[in-house]
């Protein structure tokens, strides 16, 4: 052999004998890692999608007084109505309407929301534009189309009633005021979280807190594209986005929403900010084709659908419930 190739030789071998050595550790670390992938059923370590928490610790006097004035119809302008002729905690947080009256006999331009879990969304109404429920309350108290009364006259009538003046003066330290009437509300609102849904349980290690058709909606739920938006502990209410990317949704504006969550979803229909869409089926079958150009088949809608009925969590250790009509 020539000397000069010695040397050459050498590098080739050595090279060789590195690039070997790499293939076998690549094979042994994929090996490892596939073994380490969990079985469909067990929940992996971390979710897109978060446990709701318990509600968060609150002064009960205040809560009490909140969930008072929360059904009291002298809030209204003619007192017709309560936060709650809107907001059933009895059943979904909502009502079955595809849009509520106005005051004046008018339909409002929007869907009612659920209140429950409205605490843990970043932004308030479909359009998104309070970002406390404080805020929220109060311009549904002044809203001519809601409530339709000045917090002042509300104040008022409250100031004439001697055992809601004691209420909060045990509360507050002192009579009826503006502060004191929307932290009470906002108190109560917070308090409206709907723990233990199928799917949280499943989060939390129930392995069997999920069939397999409920699992394999989430996988594809996942895979499809839903969870970009509807995420968080929420699952959604955490962003804004716009309807009808790809292909038409609704046609009343606004255009840019604030993604509604998807907590107790099979207990809120009609669907959409115009409550255009009459079943969770047919919402999910145009939010596939608007949102991510996807024609889903039946059976693809009805594991995903399967999925979401997991969402549904409780209320005073029962479960949430759809209105009646």
């Amino acid at each position: 052999m020539p000397p000069g190739l010695t040397p050459l030789l050498r590098s080739v071998l050595i090279v060789t004998g590195c690039l070997a050595l790499l293939f076998v550790i690549a094979v042994t670390v994929g090996a490892a890692t596939e073994s380490r992938i969990p079985a469909l059923q067990d929940p992996p370590a971390q979710e897109p999608i978060t446990p709701i928490p318990s509600a968060p610790e609150a002064d009960p006097l205040k809560l009490a007084l909140g969930e008072r004035l929360f059904a009291d119809p002298r809030l209204s302008g003619d007192g017709s109505r309560a936060c709650t002729s809107c907001h059933d905690i009895h059943t979904n947080g909502a009502d079955t309407n595809r849009r509520d009256k106005a005051l004046d006999g008018s339909e409002v331009p929007f869907n009612t929301p659920t209140v429950f879990n409205a605490a843990l969304s970043f932004r308030l109404g479909w359009e998104g534009k309070f970002r406390t429920l404080e805020a929220q309350a109060e311009a549904s108290l002044e809203g001519t189309q809601r409530m339709g009364k000045s917090i002042d006259d509300v104040l008022r009538k409250l100031a004439a009633d001697p055992e809601l003046v004691h209420q909060f003066e045990a509360a507050y330290g002192r009579g009826p005021d503006r502060a004191g009437l929307l932290d009470a509300v906002a108190t109560y609102e917070r308090s409206l979280l709907t723990p233990g849904s199928q799917f949280d349980h499943w989060l939390g290690g129930d392995a069997a807190a999920l069939s397999a058709e409920e699992q394999d909606g989430y996988q594809l739920f996942k895979s499809i594209g839903c969870i970009s938006c509807h995420q968080g502990v929420n699952v959604g209410g955490n962003l804004f986005e716009r309807q009808g990317i790809f292909h038409p949704l609704v046609s009343p504006p606004p255009e840019i929403v604030r993604v509604p969550s998807l907590r107790n979803v099979a207990t809120t229909p009609p669907y959409f900010h115009d409550g255009s869409a009459p079943t969770l089926d047919e919402a999910v079958r145009r939010m596939g084709s608007a949102q991510l150009d996807q024609t889903l088949s039946d059976q693809q809608i009805k594991a995903i659908v399967a999925f979401l009925d997991t969402l549904t969590g409780t209320y005073r250790g029962a479960p949430v419930v759809a209105a009646s009509p």
